[in-house]
């Protein structure tokens, strides 16, 4: 027992020694129930809807003030005055809008005459969370419309509301396809590149390069290509796979398989970078197979790549906003499930070119080409 008794007392002061290893032992099943607690189920809330008016009539100004004390009360959507039928549907497209309602012409006059009028709500059926929540409230929105226009001596002829989806049915296999495809680029990121450079460092492999020309800019640089060359086939194997498995439509498009392959190298080349900025001072094996479960959650949940961000709470709001997975996973939604062109996917090729740029410069800062 003597000897036995030194291994568990050298073995707990390696352990008291990396303090970064023992917080996330201790509090990461705390940081996985808060997340995981807040990540499904929550409310949806602030869906962004157009409101086409064809009319001006007095009816549907009520139809506007009852979206008003919808976004103002339960605030589930927000409208937006769109006077360009063609405008609005085109934002719905490209991931501007949840929904699209239209106020058609006449419909104050039907409204009077007790004729039935009809609403439309177009709505984005690529997110069933969202697009049943929508649906719901703009149909309770009309039945109270209903109620305010009812006439007592007569028998109503009620408001109606077609409901117009602009997308084929899709599953929620073909909804976790997305997240899927960046987890994966992830694994290999985390896998071949941030515990490959750790391990080198605590086996010495890594003081050959300290004493070559090689700078740090192109030191840090070779990493983070070879590293995103291997994430970048994990998620291109993923996505081809995924698709067929998922039923994608037209999973070989060429020109959507260019779009893709562009946004999967684009987010293996930041998850690499964040990664390397993550590990560059690391020289415990043992931290970044840690962190990787503190990382998973914390980057992939509040992504919206299993449920919508719009609801979540605030706090973990503020996350996905910095998450480079939340724009992974969007670009890759609209690629997939709305096959939709480079002007919808802007804003997330831009925030992770940039975000490339400032972690791998600040990784470059941070790196010491000492022993």
């Amino acid at each position: 027992m003597h000897r036995t008794w030194a291994i568990i007392e050298r073995e707990l002061r390696r352990f008291r020694r990396s303090p970064t290893l023992i917080v996330m032992s201790l509090f990461f099943p705390i940081v996985q129930l808060v997340v995981l607690g807040y990540a499904f189920g929550g409310i949806v809330k602030h869906l962004k809807v157009a409101v086409v008016d064809h009319d001006h009539g007095i009816s549907a100004v009520k139809v506007r003030e009852l979206c008003s004390a919808v976004a103002s009360g339960a605030r589930t959507f927000e409208t937006i005055d769109y006077s360009d039928e063609g405008l609005a549907l085109a934002d719905l497209r490209n991931g501007r809008l949840n929904g699209v309602l239209i106020i058609p012409p006449e419909f104050s006059r039907l409204q009077l005459e007790k004729a039935a009028p009809r609403l439309a709500l177009i709505e984005d059926n690529t997110d069933t969370f969202v697009a049943t929540t929508l649906a719901v409230s703009v149909d309770g929105m009309v039945a109270a419309l209903n109620q305010q226009t009812m006439d007592p001596h007569r028998l109503p002829a009620r408001s109606t509301l077609d409901t117009v989806e602009v997308y084929p049915y899709v599953p929620y296999i073909q909804y976790l396809l997305s997240g899927s495809i960046v987890m994966s680029v992830f694994m290999m990121v985390m896998i071949g590149g941030g515990i490959i450079f750790i391990d080198d460092k605590a086996r010495g492999l890594h003081e050959g390069y300290l004493v070559t020309p090689i700078t740090k800019l192109e030191l840090i640089a070779g990493f983070n290509l070879s590293g995103t060359i291997k994430a970048v086939m994990a998620g291109l194997v993923l996505m081809t796979i995924g698709s067929l498995i998922a039923g994608i439509p037209h999973p070989f498009d060429p020109l959507r398989l260019i779009k893709v392959t562009f946004v999967i190298i684009v987010t293996a080349f930041a998850l690499i970078s964040l990664m390397f900025l993550l590990m560059v001072r690391v020289t415990d094996p043992l931290v970044p197979r840690a962190m990787f479960g503190v990382l998973n959650t914390m980057l992939y949940f509040p992504s919206g790549a299993v449920y919508p961000r719009q609801g979540f709470p605030a706090w973990m709001q503020a996350i996905s906003a910095v998450d480079p997975f939340t724009y992974a996973v969007h670009a890759l939604k609209c690629l997939l499930l709305k096959d939709t062109g480079i002007a919808a996917i802007s804003g997330d090729l831009i925030f992770l070119i940039a975000f490339s740029v400032v972690t791998m410069t600040v990784a470059t800062l941070l790196f010491r080409r000492t022993l």
